[in-house]
């Protein structure tokens, strides 16, 4: 994709430290484990052991938010459920110290509220976003003939153009039924992007049945998986509502729970050189734990912007 198609972003400097961080919850038959010790866990890099240098559990760490809403003709019943379930969760989690912001995707890739600690900002921006079935101008990807649902697109702007200058926690949560349609990347792009800025990303798979019933295209098993892939490849996890819209504010919360129960990984790999190969990830913490982390991440030199 070119440079400079890309959505406005603020300017930060990072300094690269020779480090890989890595957020992650654990889980065992009776919920959320929250005492756990860097004896506790092993980390591999490439099948590697590596020595933990940093554990700890991140219930104060400032959090970056994206809030990705399908405004595509198939989410039509849905989207004001989405509106007021997705402004409650933000009014939950954001803290002064935290920040969020919000695309639309449909036929377009539309910015509808910049970063933002004002859960009152949020809110009159979700309100306005609304259903887009018509002629556009295109994604800000580039792409010049718009059709669909631009999915794969919106996920990429966010994570490469939104946060990957971003320190801390981040995090995006796409409220969708999993189609795409006329996205200028692919699913591996929007994935890769987003293990490049560090995201985790959460889907809450939600469908229109009046949309379906009515002849609408079915996104079906494909979606599913497509957007299980895309949760489980970068950390997070997806969450399949169906057609029950009042399951929206349930979804939200086991997202709140493992916000609040993540924590904080960092090794010095004994492989240090940035080559820009993909380093796999593999975090252990006892044989009856289930542990969520991203796969892995790219060995890539970081630049100054």
């Amino acid at each position: 994709m070119d440079d400079d198609k890309t959505l406005d972003s603020k300017q930060t400097i990072r300094v690269r430290a020779n480090l890989v961080n890595t957020y992650f919850s654990v889980r065992d038959k009776g919920g959320y484990l929250t005492g756990l010790h860097k004896d506790d866990c092993q980390v591999f890099e490439n099948k590697e052991p590596q020595t933990i240098r940093n554990f700890t559990q991140e219930k104060t760490l400032p959090l970056t938010i994206g809030i990705l809403l399908d405004t595509s003709g198939s989410q039509m019943n849905v989207l004001p459920l989405e509106k007021e379930a997705g402004s409650t969760f933000l009014k939950d989690m954001i803290t002064p110290k935290d920040e969020a912001f919000l695309l639309s995707f449909d036929i377009n890739v539309d910015l509808l509220s910049d970063y933002t600690s004002s859960t009152r900002e949020l809110r009159r921006a979700m309100d306005k976003a609304e259903i887009n079935t018509g002629a556009g101008t295109g994604s800000v990807t580039g792409n010049s003939t718009p059709k669909g649902t631009l999915l794969y697109d919106a996920v990429y702007l966010a994570a490469h153009d939104k946060l990957r200058q971003e320190a801390g926690r981040k995090v995006l949560v796409l409220l969708t039924d999993g189609g795409d349609q006329g996205s200028q990347v692919k699913l591996r792009e929007a994935i890769e992007a987003a293990q490049k800025s560090n995201a985790i990303i959460y889907v809450i798979l939600i469908s229109d049945a009046g949309f379906y019933s009515g002849g609408g295209f079915n996104i079906g098993l494909n979606g599913a998986s497509e957007m299980d892939r895309l949760t489980k490849e970068t950390g997070g996890r997806l969450i399949n509502i169906g057609h029950n819209g009042n399951k929206l504010d349930d979804a939200f919360a086991q997202i709140s729970d493992e916000l609040r129960t993540q924590y904080l990984l960092s090794y010095v790999p004994k492989t240090p050189e940035l080559d820009g190969t993909f380093r796999t990830i593999n975090i252990t913490c006892g044989k009856d734990a289930r542990v969520q982390a991203r796969k892995g991440y790219y060995a890539v030199k970081e630049s100054l912007e």
